[in-house]
């Protein structure tokens, strides 16, 4: 009777994954009803994970890129389904790296490094409307935003180092201290380099807790990791754990790699958790995503990883409750603004395109995908079929592509009447004559082999003989910190009009 009982709880086991595995269709995790979540939390391309708690919600916002607008903020009742709220950064300043979400007396604020300084934008709510990015005429990168027992504020950089901030959080008041020089790595051990980044000032107890990652952020799958020291002052001296590193991928076999960049936080029913990126194995190109982990207090004092949790196995919830996201890709271009899963890589103009009759319409600009700043996606599956509907008015190219950035990308599109194929940037009619400025496109990704298909009816679909392997469009080849996303572009001498873009999931 006892075999009987364990065979049947491992097939319980094995089913409650199987399911568990299959749930992952949304950006976000959405599982329902059975207690436990599995990771990633945001799935795609969201990395530098920068986490608030604000009463009983969570806010979350990542590093943005060239892709506009940025500082996409989510919120959250239970760490496990997020809804998208509004993003705080319409100004083009450059490339947004490993943000930092605060609240300072009711204000709201983020601190980003971008093109050789760093900013801040601040808002009243978290809903906006966030204020132009303010320059703080500072260096480094990863600021980490952290108060002391005074209410004095600082950031720390990713050098270990610390400065004074304004009561206003608008300026630096003072130089540069250094305070701590990181946890050594052994040399053995198979990482892209020191590279300490990413600090987060914790306050539990009598103790500060520095967490910081160490390893760099991709290169081998080891590489990354998360290092945590303590001190009574948030200024050092700085003891290291001796559970260090909390979190590390120590094996190439392991799901996922590179994970690193984490934050430890205090989570519902007063649990504790940590919010980390990493890498997917065999899916780089699918940029670091979002994982979230439990932590456990040590009698001593120290956090650690319980011995029972692994990333990439079902874990339970924060709160056991049926709560989901609406969030969907898919749009109809109904309204009056951009629903927020669309950026444009490397611009925001507002005047480039409109809405009329569930449609939109982006002015074509430039001659080539490379330099007609796309409107991008994340897409959030291994794999799926992405289509929209095409009208081409003028002498204006239109098109469904996978992006990587201005240099590399793939995809189908369409002139005025010729349906062209774009591998790798070599771009060429596929189909010639076949439409009359009206088209249907279609692009098939089955575990990044993608096919390529256009319509005239939207019914009938003809697959061209053109289809590209997009495996290689990673960091580790291409450099970048990117993701290969899913887009709209328009080029040339005219206007394209877009409607119904749906994304379909493919288990």
């Amino acid at each position: 009777m006892v075999i009987n009982m364990k065979k049947i709880f491992a097939i319980i086991m094995f089913m409650l994954l199987a399911y568990l595995l299959n749930a992952q269709q949304q950006t976000t995790t959405n599982i329902k009803g059975d207690g436990y979540y599995l990771n990633p939390i945001f799935s795609g391309d969201y990395p530098d994970p920068s986490i608030l708690r604000d009463g009983d919600d969570y806010y979350i916002v990542h590093s943005s890129f060239d892709y506009y607008p940025g500082l996409l903020i989510w919120h959250s009742k239970d760490l496990v389904n997020w809804t998208p709220v509004a993003h705080a950064l319409h100004k083009y300043v450059g490339s947004v790296w490993a943000p930092a979400l605060v609240k300072y007396k009711d204000k709201y604020y983020i601190y980003f490094p971008a093109g050789n300084t760093n900013y801040v934008v601040t808002a009243n709510s978290i809903n906006g409307p966030w204020s132009d990015p303010v320059d703080l005429k500072i260096g480094y990168i990863d600021p980490g935003h952290f108060t002391d027992a005074e209410g004095k504020r600082y950031l720390y950089f990713n050098n270990g180092g610390y400065v004074p901030l304004a009561d206003d959080g608008l300026s630096i008041t003072g130089p540069l201290k250094p305070a701590y020089s990181g946890w050594e790595i052994p040399r053995e051990w198979s990482i892209e380099c020191f590279c300490m980044e990413g600090p987060k000032v914790t306050k539990r107890g009598d103790y500060y807790y520095l967490t910081v990652a160490e390893g760099g952020t991709a290169g081998p799958g080891t590489s990354h990791m998360v290092i945590s020291v303590r001190s009574n002052s948030p200024f050092g001296p700085w003891k290291n754990s001796p559970y260090n590193p909390i979190i590390r991928t120590k094996d190439n076999s392991e799901k996922w790699w590179s994970k690193g960049h984490g934050t430890p936080f205090e989570g519902p029913n007063g649990k504790w958790w940590m919010i980390f990126h990493g890498y997917e194995n065999g899916y780089y190109n699918m940029g670091r995503q979002t994982l979230l982990e439990p932590i456990e207090w040590t009698k001593d004092g120290w956090y650690k990883t319980p011995d029972n949790i692994k990333a990439d196995a079902p874990i339970l919830k924060p709160l056991n409750r049926i709560s989901n996201t609406s969030f969907s890709l898919n749009d109809n271009f109904a309204g009056s603004d951009l629903k927020p899963q669309w950026q444009f890589f490397g611009e925001y103009d507002t005047s480039r395109f409109h809405f009329i009759d569930k449609a939109l319409v982006i002015k074509g600009k430039g001659n080539s995908v490379g330099d007609c700043a796309p409107l991008l996606c994340i897409p959030s599956n291994h794999s799926y079929i992405a289509q929209v509907e095409l009208f081409i008015e003028g002498n204006a190219t239109g098109g469904l592509v996978l992006f990587y950035n201005n240099k590399y990308y793939s995809g189908i599109l369409a002139d005025k009447e010729n349906i062209l194929a774009n591998l790798r940037g070599w771009q060429f009619p596929t189909e010639k004559a076949a439409i009359k400025r009206h088209v249907f496109l279609r692009l098939k990704n089955i575990k990044n082999t993608v096919d390529m298909y256009y319509s005239i009816d939207g019914q009938k679909w003809n697959k061209i003989e053109n289809s590209v392997e997009v495996s290689g469009y990673n960091h580790n080849v291409l450099s970048g910190f990117l993701s290969l996303r899913l887009g709209l572009c328009a080029m040339g001498d005219g206007d394209v009009k877009f409607k119904n873009f749906t994304y379909t999931a493919i288990k």
